[in-house]
């Protein structure tokens, strides 16, 4: 039996003490089992950037496959009441996906606390070794944000993985039509984020609302449609994670895309009586790329750190780019420095 709401259909589940409920724990792990018998969803059936699955084809030198790894993290999930899976019907796009939330620990212990939220896309990457891309392999958002958490580094933060769909993938994560691959869905799955996921959660967990308390990021395609929804929506999106982003799609018009959303900084030099320009909202934007992504890939993500300072953004205030040395296009690399991502979109609130 399922419970529909906001466009999301979860399997009954008793309220827990903190007021969240859906499908979690065992339930989470019947619902992730029927799933993978689902062939639009079964690991590696979707590559980056519409690669064919390794077992299919060597992938590009961008693309290695790391050495195989244990799943055994994935337990830690399988009882855990703050990680949470639902479906979600898209009227937009007209399909339907996987959202997989994890809650901080602070959410089941103070029942009046409301708590940011970033949304991540290619969420099978996220928590699950057994739904990654290359199985076994996965983010660790989930350990991650509870360390730094622990640790003070960062505020608790909701953490909300949206499943790709296999197939539709880059269509759906590419703001612009290329003449030769097609694409372009990104205003629907932004519509998708901003009109069906985003009032549905907030029904359903005790989300902080405002562009401040607000993520939104991803990886190759989905840094590209981080950046891309961050600047069509800055006043829904504050916090912008755009690792390795794939800023060649369509002859790269997605240089243009920033152009006519985020306006050049203007000499402070004006004529007499003339009214300031509006001010831009500017996202706090983490953006990253590893050395060994490839020359071109380097060179754009630089283009763009530059344009970014033309448009307003300062370094270490609401930008942070890091080129990492020898970092590869993969989920380990991103894995291995989504602490540093989420520490500067999300540092610990000063004292008042």
């Amino acid at each position: 039996m399922c419970t529909c709401w906001g466009g999301i259909r979860s399997a009954t589940r008793t309220a827990d003490s903190a007021g969240a409920t859906g499908t979690s724990g065992r339930d989470t792990k019947t619902l992730l089992n029927s799933t993978l018998q689902d062939s639009s969803l079964q690991p590696g059936a979707f590559a980056p950037d519409g690669a064919q699955p390794a077992e299919a084809v060597d992938l590009l030198p961008l693309y290695p496959k790391p050495a195989p790894s244990n799943e055994a993290d994935y337990n830690e999930l399988d009882d855990n009441p703050r990680y949470q899976v639902f479906r979600l019907n898209s009227r937009f796009l007209r399909n339907e996906r996987l959202v997989r939330v994890y809650l901080p620990e602070a959410y089941l212990h103070d029942s009046e606390r409301r708590f940011p939220v970033l949304y991540l896309h290619d969420g099978q990457n996220l928590f699950d070794p057994r739904t990654a891309y290359l199985r076994g392999h996965t983010w660790r958002a989930h350990s991650t944000a509870d360390r730094l958490t622990r640790e003070g580094r960062t505020r608790p933060v909701i953490l909300v993985g949206l499943d790709n769909t296999g197939i539709r993938r880059m269509s759906e994560y590419t703001p612009t039509r290329d003449p030769m691959r097609g694409g372009g869905e990104g205003e629907l799955y932004g519509k998708l984020l901003v009109e069906e996921l985003r009032p549905a959660l907030a029904s359903r967990f005790r989300v902080e609302d405002g562009p401040e308390n607000t993520g939104l990021g991803g990886s190759s395609l989905g840094g590209l449609i981080s950046l891309a929804l961050g600047l069509e929506h800055p006043d829904v999106f504050g916090r912008l994670a755009v690792m390795s982003p794939s800023l060649w799609w369509n002859n790269r018009s997605v240089f243009e895309w920033l152009a006519q959303r985020a306006p050049l900084k203007t000499s402070k030099i004006r004529p007499r009586f003339a009214p300031p320009p509006p001010e831009y909202p500017h996202p706090r934007l983490w953006l990253d790329i590893g050395t060994h992504e490839g020359l071109r890939h380097v060179r754009d993500a630089d283009m763009l750190h530059r344009r970014l300072i033309d448009r307003g953004w300062r370094d270490g205030i609401d930008l942070r780019y890091l080129k990492v040395p020898g970092g590869l296009h993969n989920e380990d690399a991103w894995a291995n420095r989504f602490d540093q991502m989420l520490t500067f979109l999300f540092p610990p609130q000063k004292e008042s």
